[in-house]
C-alpha cells in the first residue's frame, strides 16, 4: 500500500495530545512535516512523531509547497483553522481540521466552498462521534429505535475545569470560551444523532459570573482573571425548521454536581436515549417502562471495524485515512460542521443582542 505522507500544521497541545499519537497508530501513514510558529515546537514534533528526515517549518505555506505530501493536519488556535484549511486545498492536499471549524460561519462558508472547488476531501476533528457508547447510540438512531427525535439535550458542563495554556481564554484568537470549545462537541454529536440540520431560530445567553473569582479551586490551577475573557459559561434553545427543540448547556466553570462533557440526550417518538454511565435507552414494551444499558465490555459494534482497543481519536484518524485511500466520504462531514458553526455563532449573537437570531 503507497505510503500517506502527512504534514502538521500547529504544533501545540491538539496536536500532540490526539492528532499526532493517533496518526502515528494508522498503518502506512508517515508524518513528514511539521510547522509551528514556535520553531522548538515544531523541532520537537518531528523527533517525536516524525520520519528521521521530517522537515521542520515555520511558515505553513512552505510545507503545502510540498508536492509529496497528501494530507494536511491543521491543529491551530480557531482565528487561523479557515485560511490555513483553504490555501492547503488550493494546494491539492486533503485536510482534517481541528474542531470548531472556524471562528464563525463566514469562514467555514470559506472552507466549504474551497473543498467543492479543488475537489479535496475536508473533515473536522469532532473525535467523540468515533467512542463506543456513540456509535452504539448512532446505530440505534438509525435503526429507527427512538422514531421521529423531537427534543434532545446538547451537554459539555464542566464544574471548574478551565484550561489555563495556550489562547483558550483570548477571544480573538478563539472566538470564544466553553461554547465553542466544548459545547461544539456536543452539538455535533446531537445533530448528528438527530440527523437533522437544518436551524430555524435559536435564543443564547452567555455568562461571565465566575471569570473574576480569586477563590477557584481549577482542576488546572488557577487562571488569570484579567486573561479570562470568554465567557465561563453558555446557553442556548434551538429550534429546527421541522420543530425539533436542542438545548444545548456549556461551561468551563458553573456551580453544579451534573459535571458531564460531549454527551446527548435523545427524546423521540419510540423511545429515548443518553450517555449516563454508557448508554442507556427508555422506552414503554407491553405496557411496562424499560432501560436497556449496553455492556461495551464485551466486545464491539461492526461499524468500529472490530477493533475495540482503539481509542476514539485512533479510530476517527484510521477511518480518515481510510476515506481518502478509498476515495468514501469522511464520517464528519464539512456540511454538518459548518452548520454546527453557524448554530454556535447565532448563539453568541443572540447573547449579544438579547434578541431571537433566525436562520
Amino acid at each position: 500500500m503507497e505510503i500517506m505522507k502527512i504534514g502538521i500544521i500547529g504544533c501545540g497541545g491538539i496536536a500532540n495530545g490526539k492528532h499526532m499519537p493517533a496518526l502515528k497508530k494508522v498503518p502506512d501513514c508517515e508524518m513528514v512535516a511539521f510547522c509551528d510558529i514556535i520553531p522548538e515546537r515544531a523541532q520537537k514534533a518531528a523527533r517525536d512523531f516524525g520520519t528521521p528526515d521530517a522537515k521542520v517549518y515555520t511558515d505553513y505555506r512552505k510545507l503545502l509547497a510540498d508536492p509529496s505530501i497528501a494530507v494536511v493536519h491543521v491543529c491551530t488556535p480557531n482565528r487561523s483553522h479557515s485560511f490555513i484549511t483553504v490555501d492547503a486545498l488550493e494546494a491539492g492536499k486533503h485536510v482534517m481540521c481541528e474542531k470548531p471549524m472556524a471562528i464563525n460561519s463566514a469562514e467555514a462558508k470559506k472552507m466549504l466552498d474551497a473543498a467543492k472547488r479543488t475537489g479535496k476531501k475536508l473533515s473536522i476533528g469532532y473525535q467523540n462521534r468515533f467512542r463506543n457508547d456513540s456509535l452504539y447510540l448512532k446505530k440505534e438512531a438509525e435503526a429507527g429505535t427512538f422514531g421521529e427525535i423531537y427534543y434532545a439535550k446538547a451537554t459539555a458542563i464542566r464544574r471548574r475545569a478551565v484550561p489555563t495554556w495556550g489562547v483558550f481564554l483570548n477571544e480573538y484568537e478563539q472566538g470564544g470560551g466553553p461554547l465553542i470549545d466544548i459545547g461544539t462537541h456536543a452539538l455535533d454529536l446531537t445533530l448528528w444523532m438527530m440527523n437533522n440540520y437544518k436551524p430555524k431560530y435559536c435564543v443564547g445567553t452567555a455568562y461571565h459570573k465566575l471569570n473574576g473569582d480569586t477563590d477557584q479551586g481549577n482542576k488546572w490551577g488557577n487562571w488569570d482573571p484579567a486573561k479570562f475573557t470568554v465567557e465561563d459559561s453558555a446557553f442556548g434553545f434551538i429550534v429546527m425548521e421541522n420543530g425539533a427543540t436542542i438545548v444545548l448547556e456549556s461551561s468551563w466553570a458553573l456551580n453544579t454536581l451534573d459535571v458531564r462533557e460531549a454527551t446527548t440526550t435523545l427524546c423521540g417518538t419510540k423511545a429515548g436515549g443518553d450517555m449516563v454511565d454508557g448508554v442507556r435507552i427508555n422506552g414503554v414494551r407491553h405496557g411496562r417502562p424499560y432501560t436497556l444499558t449496553p455492556d461495551f465490555h464485551g466486545g464491539s459494534v461492526a461499524f468500529n471495524d472490530a477493533k475495540k482497543d482503539e481509542s476514539a481519536a485512533e479510530r476517527e484518524e484510521r477511518m480518515w485515512i481510510d476515506s481518502i485511500r478509498n476515495n468514501t466520504n469522511p464520517i464528519t462531514l464539512p456540511e454538518q460542521a459548518y452548520c454546527v458553526t453557524r448554530i454556535l455563532e447565532g448563539i453568541y449573537t443572540s447573547a449579544k443582542t438579547g434578541e431571537i437570531y433566525r436562520f
